[in-house]
This record gives C-alpha cells, structure tokens and sequence, in this order.
C-alpha cells in the first residue's frame, strides 16, 4: 500500500524533471547582429543540451534586453555595455556570461545628400534608434556632447528595418544604427542605394570625458560595404544571463559560446571576433559564478 501511494508521486517528479528548461534569448532586429547570433547560439544550445529548449525573442535591443533578463522575462541576453549602470548592484539579477564583440556606431545617409558630418544634423530628421535600443542611447549622448541636444535635431525614434525604409523614401535625412560589423541591414542598403558613412572618429574622447571609458575608436573599412573608410565610436557588447540561473546550466552555456566560435562566426562575422581572454571583461557587471567557473578551468 505504501509503494501504491509512492508510485504516483515518484512519476509526477519524472514528468516535471524532463520538462525542458527555456531559454530565451532577448536578441534585436532581425537584420542585425543580436538576432543571427542569438539564432545560431539557440540552436547550438538545443543541439547539445537535450534538458534545454532555446528561442530568440526579437526587441527592440540593448536597454529592452536588459530589462526583460532583469524582470525574468527572458533568461539570456544582449546589450552594449554603455546601457548598463555604472555601479552593478544598481541593475539587480542580471550578470554576464561574456564580452562578445564590439558595436560600431553607423551614422548613414545618402551619398548625395547634404550630411557630410555630425554638425550637418542640425535642424535635419534623424533616426536615433528604436525605443529601448543601445543605439539610442549612443546616439543620443553623441548628439549631447556636440551640442545637438534637444530640438536641434528633429529626433525619430526607429528602428533599423524602418530607417532604411524611412531613408529610401526620403522621409528622414541620416540615421544612427549600433551594431557589429557587417550591419545586414546596412549592407543591403548600401548594395541597393547610394549611401556614405558619416565619420565620427573626432567624438570618442567627448563621449569618454562625459559618459566614461567604455567608448573607444574602431575604423570601418572599405572592405565592410564598399564605401568609403571611416572612423567611429564602438563600445563593447556583452552576453547577459539572469542572475539566479544554476551555475551548471550557465557554465555550459559559457563552454558552447566559447568552443562553437566557429559556427558561430557563420552565422556572424562578429561572432568570430570573441576569445577566452576577452570574455571575461565585462566591467561593470561581473561574471555569473557558472561561467567564472568555466573560465577558470579553461585558464583563457
């Protein structure tokens, strides 16, 4: 008797024990950089981790990623560090599980179009990013330091696939876009239309002097979209992981990041540029304990 009314109890917990853990990946747009890699990473996951069921989230990008991970609405996630608080506890549940790439800030407009530098955005409609976008708050700051705060430019707020529509169409001047190199996006624009590349090599340091020494200066070569080379504002761009996930779940999620580079990169070039030694920067927020632990074992 005591076995009959065990049994039952027993196959309940089988049943909830091969339930598959979610893991949603809180990525962008689907022509940018966070959406190829969270797809690719996905389905990594769901390849070797039998216990996991993996799926992308598309957002709006960083500052919306950080909070859907914070509220446990998503349990992994993208972000550019210049998002992120200074001060860590001031962004509770949410830890890092990598430094990824670097995002490149696009300042794009037409290749016949009056907008040859920053200052040319005056009184010009520009696109500063979606709502909740790493790219808006970028731009956004960039557009402080120069003094073109305000409604000295006349803000939309967009994201990537409605700017290049909005730009096509004539309905904006330039737009602003943060991401790794190449921008789909961007890429396909510049394939379809005469486009430039706005250098913003001269705005690293008032960016660094007002908002700190996150941003630093990355170039964009001819060889990226076949225009012109210019010098931009970049700053890195990590993979955020709910704080009270179990380490062991977390440090394989660090091992598949960091040995599948390679098919990763596939999906992305800027998936091929992480490394070991990198990874583990992700000041301010500091590493979850799972991949900490995998880090330490691998000795990047």
């Amino acid at each position: 008797m005591l076995l009959v009314a065990v049994l039952p109890g027993l196959g309940a917990c089988r049943e909830e024990r091969s339930q598959p853990v979610p893991i949603r990946i809180a990525t962008g747009s689907p022509t940018a950089v966070y959406h190829a890699f969270g797809q690719s990473l996905a389905a990594i996951l769901n390849r070797e981790l039998p216990e996991v069921r993996a799926s992308v989230v598309v957002t709006a990008a960083s500052a919306q990623n950080v909070r859907l991970v914070s509220s446990a609405e998503a349990e992994l996630g993208f972000t550019q560090a210049d998002v992120l608080p200074t001060v860590p506890r001031q962004q509770p549940g949410v830890l890092a599980v990598a430094r990824v790439y670097d995002d490149l800030l696009h300042l794009v407009t037409t290749a016949g179009g009056p907008v040859r530098t920053l200052d040319d955005l005056r009184g010009r409609r520009v696109s500063v990013g979606a709502r909740g976008s790493g790219t808006e708050v970028t731009a956004t700051r960039l557009l402080d330091v120069a003094r073109l705060g305000g409604d000295q430019v006349r803000q939309e707020h967009l994201g990537l696939d409605d700017s290049v529509a909005a730009l096509r169409a004539g309905r904006i001047d330039a737009f602003f876009f943060s991401g790794g190199l190449p921008v789909r996006g961007v890429a396909e624009l510049a394939a379809a239309t005469a486009i430039r590349i706005v250098d913003l090599g001269d705005w690293t340091e008032p960016l660094r002097r007002g908002y700190g020494e996150v941003y630093v200066t990355r170039d964009i070569s001819r060889s990226v979209y076949g225009l012109e080379p210019v010098t931009t504002v970049a700053n890195p761009n990590y993979l955020i992981v709910r704080a009270d996930l179990p380490e062991a779940l977390v440090r394989e999620v660090t091992r598949l990041l960091m040995e599948r580079r390679a098919e990763l990169a596939a999906a992305h070039p800027a998936a091929g540029r992480m490394s070991p030694r990198a990874a583990i920067v992700t000041t301010p927020l500091p590493l979850h304990p799972g991949a900490a632990d995998w880090y330490r074992a691998s000795k990047p």
